[in-house]
């Protein structure tokens, strides 16, 4: 099943927008393939402002957020992997979602062996027990 931190983050980001707050990106600035500017970042993290008053050219995809920003008047090109995307937030009240923090090792699928699946026409098991709610990855 795909990662639905994806979906969370452009999710809230539309939220967030919507309500006329504006929507900051905490990241994992050591994260691989990271891309922002590391004069700005902090113990390996880094607090963008992803308003669309702030960039430019702002795409969100399953894969990776990405637009250009500017850094004491210079303008970058930003990427950053979802994997990367610790948490997203409104600046205005702190209202957003916090991400467990992913290595990169977890970004790629493993592969089950025929012998590890059910057969073809078995029903899942029902679930038992209470429902809970889970940290989303």
């Amino acid at each position: 099943m795909n990662s639905s931190r994806p979906y969370l983050v452009r999710a809230l980001y539309e939220w967030i927008v919507d309500n006329d707050c504006t929507p900051h990106m905490l990241v994992n600035s050591e994260y691989p393939s990271v891309q922002v500017p590391q004069g700005f970042a902090s113990d390996g993290q880094i607090v963008l402002n992803v308003s669309p008053a702030a960039v430019r050219h702002l795409h969100m995809d399953n894969d990776a957020v990405s637009f250009e920003g500017r850094f004491g008047g210079v303008p970058h090109t930003l990427y950053v992997p979802i994997a990367a995307i610790l948490g997203i937030y409104a600046r205005e009240n702190g209202q957003g979602m916090v991400f467990d923090l992913e290595s990169p090792m977890e970004d790629e699928e493993e592969i089950e062996s025929d012998d590890d699946l059910p057969p073809p026409d078995s029903e899942p098991p029902r679930p038992s027990g209470r429902p809970s709610l889970k940290v989303v990855k």
